[in-house]
């Protein structure tokens, strides 16, 4: 696995001007890995939008290395960058603290005949409590658990997980000829490895729907 960033050319509009969709952001990485679209075997990427200061950056997480001109098509001259992954995750181990960043799209399914789970509609969650439940919840399957702290030194007895909602907002995206926006969360905190299969396996294809527009990618990085 490759896990690639450029930082994108906000400053120059004429140049970025498409990019006002997911959908532009997909087809611009996807691009990126030209041999696949010659053959038509595509493989799945993940990619996030990072803010950084007043900086943006496209991180991209592949099999194979992207095209780093094409990657520079909406980016800042010499900014674009591949690295290795495979030798990060080869170090992680079982019970090891790490820091975290995902970006996902936190979902529910409601069904209309409950009783049957029949007739299931996909909708977002809203409220911040309702989005890192939803990442408590999926925790445990997905290798990783969420350490408890004292909320403050005045309240022992009152505990908060180890993360926090640092941004929500609602991008949108061109899709079968309508338009739609999503729900689009970004997390960050501390986790702790409980099973290390899964997680690694969580690290390389993603977490929760939408993966193929810049949902679902989780990368850490070592406490300290």
């Amino acid at each position: 696995m490759y896990l690639s960033r450029v930082e994108i050319d906000i400053q120059n509009r004429a140049k970025t001007k498409k990019l006002t969709h997911l959908g532009a952001y997909h087809n611009w990485v996807e691009q990126s890995f030209p041999e696949e679209v010659t053959t038509g075997e595509r493989q799945r990427h993940l990619w996030r939008i990072d803010q950084l200061g007043s900086k943006r950056y496209l991180l991209v997480l592949s099999p194979e290395k992207p095209d780093l001109k094409v990657l520079t098509t909406y980016g800042v001259p010499g900014t674009a960058a591949t690295k290795s992954y495979d030798s990060f995750i080869d170090r992680l181990q079982l019970g090891q603290r790490l820091r975290f960043r995902l970006t996902a799209n936190p979902t529910h399914t409601i069904y209309d005949q409950p009783e049957l789970q029949r007739h299931g509609r996909v909708v977002p969650h809203i409220t911040v409590a309702q989005q890192s439940k939803w990442l408590v919840d999926r925790s445990a399957k997905a290798g990783f658990e969420l350490p408890e702290q004292p909320a403050s030194v005045f309240e022992l007895d009152e505990l908060r997980k180890t993360f926090n909602v640092v941004q929500r907002d609602w991008p949108t995206l061109h899709k079968k000829g309508r338009t739609v926006r999503l729900s689009r969360v970004t997390f960050e905190g501390e986790l702790q490895i409980t099973n290390l299969e899964a997680f690694k396996e969580v690290l390389t294809t993603g977490l929760g729907r939408e993966r193929a527009y810049g949902m679902g990618l989780l990368t850490v990085l070592p406490e300290g």
